[in-house]
């Protein structure tokens, strides 16, 4: 009977543990810096000044414009948003029919109608609802150019690592910039980076605290009939 009960028990976390790497979380996109395109290693006829590919026109900033070049983002990503429903039905019936006449009189018993009915229903439902988040995030971060886009706009990406004590705090973006909207320092306002992703976490003994447990994430998958 022993053995049985260890033998089910260890069928069971075995079940546990396969079924709990289906919601392990998905793996982190690399947004690992852009080094900058090889020179041509064609012979190229440069000068005592001018450089083939890093040419700068005279009313342009030297801000980023070639693969590999940085740009800094600055993060002013401010959010707040608030709903709130609110649902009032009621509804009444009142039904009356009169009993059967035979031969013009009503069917009694004792003097009074036994055929008569009456049907009365009611029904009513009050629900309400109410959601709010905010989230903020302000600060510096400095990207690569990824990726020169025909019509002359930026892929850019990168990341910063911070370690504090015994954990690890990340801030990633990824997005397009037009180099039109660059500020002559070299920066840019992360409310101009189109189809950004910015994503902040962390890793470490913090993080793991505030990570629920294998058992726990394959409890609380939705897919669970109970």
């Amino acid at each position: 009977m022993i053995n049985l009960t260890v033998r089910n028990l260890l069928v069971m976390l075995s079940a546990a543990f396969v079924l709990g790497g289906c919601v392990t979380p998905p793996k982190e996109p690399d947004y690992s810096a852009t080094w900058p395109e090889p020179a041509p290693t064609q012979a190229q006829s440069n000068g005592a000044i001018y450089q083939v590919g890093h040419d700068v026109a005279l009313f342009e900033n030297p801000v980023a414009r070639r693969v590999g070049d940085t740009l800094t983002i600055r993060l002013l990503e401010s959010t707040n948003a608030t709903k709130s429903s609110s649902t009032s039905t009621s509804k009444a019936t009142n039904v009356d029919m009169p009993g059967v006449t035979i031969a013009g009189r009503p069917v009694t018993a004792n003097g009074t109608p036994i055929l008569n009915a009456q049907v009365d229903n009611s029904t009513s439902f009050d629900g309400a609802g109410g959601s709010s988040q905010s989230n903020r995030l302000v600060g510096d971060i400095t990207v690569t150019v990824a990726q020169r886009l025909p019509n002359g706009n930026l892929l850019i990406r990168g990341q910063k690592w911070i370690t504090i004590n015994q954990g690890r705090e990340y801030v990633r973006i990824q997005g397009i910039v037009r180099p039109i909207d660059i500020d002559p320092d070299n920066s840019i306002s992360s409310l101009k980076v189109a189809d950004a992703q910015i994503g902040y976490g962390g890793k470490g003994a913090l993080n793991d605290a505030n990570t629920p447990g294998l058992l726990a994430r394959f409890f609380n998958v939705p897919w669970l009939p109970f």
